[in-house]
């Protein structure tokens, strides 16, 4: 553990100006607060952010941020407040430092609530400034450095999946590669014992084997750039054992089929030393086609540089190859927290795009599974290179759609998004984009996002956005659902209810507003009696019983609601506009809509019984109906001209039974009313190819 004076030498030694008095504060504050606490490892508590705190200095990072360090248990281990240390340290410091403060644990929180109310506070404070994020990481890895001393499995394993999961790809987007690697290596021998311990095995055994041959060929690349007048260092290392196992999963292969174990470092002084070193190694080995990558002239999001090949060399053995200059290195290997501005003087750069989107993500998601899923999302890194019609460059995870990439541009863009050009060419908005793809987006204002659409997007951003409109639309149509039942409700008390009885009722229901009501009752979370007795005390007492309960009087039309949202058509009956149909409302769900001649009502006991109609307006629906067609050819493309000349669209088509003489279809259709699909069915019946047409 560092000593108080070596801390503060580490720190004089780069920052001549810094508070002396204030680090002697801070040191001798952590000491005294922490007291007698012990670790899992039996040191005394405060050597935990003392040795944080001298992870900070590695990375020389200014004096505020080192105090934070020292400080960031204090006020949820120790009896320390927010209002203390501003007195005592200054409002920034109070302000980091409850930043990287974590959550008290709840224990009616489940283990996954309690993981993203601390990801959702961190976001937060990380959002308006990123030192908060490096202390944290430093925090993390240094307890994943002492993980060993847990004696509980359960929790070593849970504490190294949430590293994997969300700090370590952290690290990597704010280009932290050193801190991000041994995180995955800590994290890796506790999730996959067994896997680590094989891999790093075999890793030791080719080290002691051919330990010479990473040297040898160090110095065969060295050579060979020398020879051509380049002055460069080179070093060689087996790959990380997290990357040989994360590549034998992906490619389902055995360590002895992966051939690329070792990688290759060439640094050199400039830019253009880094170009003319890679086509000297080009034209010395072969390289591998599709492993050239350029993140030179094209950084990654963190701000990552690099040149990446891969040669054959020897004509057997694959190596990887980097190349950078010493200055692009030692930003890689550090990242942002190698060139703050503040170290200028400046203020940190808190506007970085990724994060943004992280704080965009953490406004839209509803809940704690959903927030952790699309910020794992949006933090993992596998990219690719996508521009826009005037040249603006968008990194996306691999996988990504045109819908990904509109939300990316702005969350805007990407709710009006009705169309795509990839490359000028008219794509399905769920085509894959590709590296160095031209991507325009087709928008129209009278457009929103579709429930579908969550079947193919993979950005965190993406997701989040559509979950939350989807969200607010379900609810408002709950919401209109609901008024025309209260309308209903409201029709039986002797007099008319006003605007404040109604207002009264929301208060008395101990609801937030006239909106949050209409929901209630639209979702069935209240039933009639409350409503009635919420708007007139003592109108409810002498009211028959629900057997005897009034009917309602009129249908409510479903006109200008969505399938899928408030209400849902049901798959057992399909029923279209024109059939007679009643709506079942169970608590918490939409409001399943059947043909009143369906069998399966008689399921829908439990449930309160909507009498509902289409009303003159509303848009078709998909019906279902069976076909049995002679078994001979031509007779399905009979079928398919039936529906064309109709003027019907096919959804879905499925063939469920296969006998001489007869193939048995099912076929979904987009139509307009009952009658149209009544003129499908008899046009089907008055044709040669089909033995038999009814609707199902």
């Amino acid at each position: 553990m560092l000593r108080q004076y070596e801390l503060v030498e580490r720190v004089l030694a780069y920052a001549p100006d810094a508070d002396e008095a204030m680090l002697n504060r801070a040191y001798v504050y952590t000491v005294q607060k922490h007291g007698t606490q012990k670790r899992a490892s039996g040191d005394p508590y405060f050597s935990h952010p003392v040795e944080v705190a001298g992870l900070m200095t590695e990375l020389k990072l200014d004096q505020e941020t080192i105090v934070t360090a020292l400080l960031h248990d204090t006020i949820e281990d120790t009896l320390a407040t927010v209002e203390e240390v501003e007195r005592l340290f200054g409002p920034d410091v109070a302000r980091l430092v409850d930043g990287v403060t974590k959550l008290s644990k709840i224990e009616t929180m489940t283990e996954s609530e309690r993981a993203a109310e601390n990801l959702r506070k961190f976001l937060l404070a990380m959002s308006e400034d990123l030192r908060v994020l490096l202390v944290k990481l430093a925090d993390r890895l240094h307890n994943m450095r002492t993980l060993h001393f847990i004696k509980s499995e359960d929790k070593r394993r849970r504490i190294a999946r949430e590293t994997m999961d969300i700090y370590a790809p952290l690290a990597e987007r704010v280009g932290m590669y050193e801190y991000m690697r041994e995180m995955q290596l800590l994290a890796f021998e506790q999730i996959e014992p067994e896997a680590y311990a094989t891999i790093t095995g075999r890793l030791a055994a080719i080290r002691s084997e051919e330990g010479a041959q990473v040297d040898s060929i160090a110095l065969q690349i060295k050579q060979s750039l020398a020879e051509a007048g380049l002055k460069v260092e080179v070093s060689g290392r087996e790959k990380h054992p997290y990357s040989i196992w994360k590549k034998m999963a992906e490619r389902h292969v055995s360590f002895e089929q992966i051939t690329d174990i070792m990688a290759f470092r060439v640094l050199t002084d400039s830019e253009e030393d880094c170009y003319k070193a890679l086509g000297i190694l080009h034209r010395t080995w072969q390289m591998i086609p599709g492993r050239f990558k350029d993140y030179i002239s094209t950084p990654k999001m963190n701000g990552y540089r690099s040149l990446h090949t891969a040669l054959i060399y020897n004509n057997a053995m694959r190596v990887e190859v980097q190349i950078k200059t010493k200055e692009m290195h030692r930003l890689n290997e550090y990242g942002l927290a190698a060139h703050w501005a503040y170290k200028q003087g400046g203020k940190p750069d808190g506007e970085v795009g990724w994060l943004r989107d992280l704080v965009e993500i953490l406004d839209a998601s509803h809940d704690a599974e959903e927030l952790l899923e699309n910020t794992k999302m949006a933090i993992y890194q596998d990219r690719i290179f996508a521009f826009t019609p005037k040249g603006a460059l968008f990194q996306l995870p691999k996988g990504a759609t045109p819908i990904d990439f509109a939300f990316g541009v702005h969350t805007n863009l990407g709710a009006q998004a009705v169309g795509a050009k990839i490359n000028g060419r008219h794509v399905p908005l769920r085509t894959q984009l590709n590296n160095g793809d031209v991507v325009e987006i087709i928008k129209s204002r009278n457009s929103e996002p579709q429930l579908s659409w969550l079947g193919f997007v993979v950005t965190g951003k993406a997701r989040a956005a559509i979950r939350r409109f989807v969200r607010q639309k379900e609810r408002a149509e709950v919401a209109a659902i609901g008024r025309k039942l209260y309308e209903e409700i409201a029709e039986r008390l002797p007099s008319k209810v006003g605007k404040k009885a109604l207002a009264d009722a929301v208060k008395r229901l101990k609801l937030a507003s006239e909106e949050d009501l209409m929901f209630a009752i639209g979702a069935a979370k209240i039933d009639d009696r409350a409503v009635l007795e919420a708007l007139v005390p003592g109108s409810a007492a002498n009211l028959p019983g629900s057997e005897e309960w009034p009917k309602q009087q009129r249908a409510i039309a479903v006109r200008g609601l969505t399938p899928g949202m408030a209400f849902q058509l049901a798959e057992c009956c399909h029923p279209v506009p024109g059939d007679r149909i009643v709506g079942l409302r169970r608590p918490g769900k939409g409001v399943e809509v059947h043909a009143i001649d369906c069998m399966s009502l008689a399921d829908g006991v439990d449930a309160d019984w909507i009498d509902l109609s289409w009303d003159a307006r509303t848009d078709g629906a998909v019906g279902r109906l069976r076909a049995e067609l002679y078994n001979r050819p031509g007779t399905l493309a009979e079928m398919a001209g039936v529906f064309a000349s109709n003027h019907a669209n096919v959804v879905n088509l499925e063939m469920t039974q296969r006998e001489n003489p007869f193939h048995t279809y099912e076929v979904d259709l987009e139509v307009r009313d009952l009658a149209h699909l009544t003129r499908i069915v008899s046009a089907l019946r008055a044709s040669d190819a089909v033995a038999q047409a009814e609707r199902i």
